[in-house]
């Protein structure tokens, strides 16, 4: 059998030769022979193979802990396929969760372009805009203004990765509570599992006006003032559930600066020919 010198062997497998030391020395690739006088490595035709096929997998991007383990496991092709197929499905998974990872991104871009468009928009003030159904998943709760936070965790938890939107609340009451308000924690949510599909709900759509609140919550009350005006105004009567969507607020970690804190508020316009007897602008007869 032929042997062949290091230069020689880097020529034909295409490693460098600081390579070919490095394997050497992890266990990877030993040499045919050591010279026990020079200290020269020489290396046969199973040293190329060996060579070609740890130089096949690092390609692959398997780690030179993993190669090495396929390298001392197997012996014959037959034998490295189950591993093969192992590494396949961990690939796969590894893509898919990557994939998942993109979409959430994306989600999060689109709602910092929202932000950003509706930050432009400040000056325009009050609109009326109509707004489509929506699918989400929500959980309804009694309690204070200031327990918010924690029930829009709870519905980002029963929502996972099908939340495609900012949260927001429905508030069903007419007027302010300080205890024992009626309201829902949401988020918008589509590609739902089967899972999620039985949580969810569609929430109908229908004509608004919008106002986006800058600043802390504790003066939003300001902004709902400027919106009732604008519905008396109007002479448009209002409709429960008011929205809040919260566009721009406390991060998990960092609270941020409430005075960049940015609320779109949304409050329903009951329709002008509504037939209804039940009052829902917050007036009592």
């Amino acid at each position: 059998m032929a042997m062949y010198t290091i230069g020689q062997f880097s020529r034909i497998t295409g490693l460098s030769i600081k390579t070919i030391r490095l394997y050497h020395e992890k266990g990877l690739l030993r040499p045919a022979l050591v010279d026990e006088f020079t200290n020269y490595r020489y290396f046969n035709d199973h040293n190329v193979d060996t060579a070609r096929a740890i130089a096949y997998l690092r390609e692959l991007q398997f780690p030179l802990a993993e190669v090495q383990e396929i390298l001392s496991e197997f012996r014959e092709d037959t034998e490295v396929l189950p591993f093969f197929e192992k590494q396949q499905k961990l690939i796969q998974a590894r893509i898919n969760q990557l994939n998942q990872a993109a979409t959430s991104l994306d989600g999060v871009i689109r709602r910092e372009k929202e932000v950003l468009t509706m930050l432009r928009q400040l000056e325009s003030d009050i609109r009326e805009k109509e707004i489509g159904d929506q699918t989400i998943i929500g959980v309804r709760w009694k309690g204070k203004y200031s327990e918010t936070g924690k029930w829009i965790g709870q519905a980002a938890r029963q929502s996972g990765r099908s939340i495609r939107g900012a949260p927001f609340n429905l508030y069903y009451d007419c007027e302010y509570k300080e205890e024992d308000a009626d309201i829902e924690s949401c988020f918008p949510v589509s590609g739902l599992t089967e899972k999620h599909h039985q949580k969810a709900r569609v929430l109908p759509g229908g004509r608004c006006l919008s106002l986006i609140h800058k600043g802390p919550y504790e003066q939003i009350g300001l902004s709902y003032q400027r919106l009732f005006e604008y519905l008396q105004k109007k002479g448009y009567r209002a409709q429960t559930p008011s929205r809040e969507i919260y566009l721009k607020g406390p991060g998990i970690i960092f609270r941020g600066n409430p005075k960049n804190y940015l609320t779109e508020i949304q409050i329903m316009i009951a329709p002008q020919n509504g037939g209804q007897d039940e009052r829902q602008d917050g007036r009592q007869d």
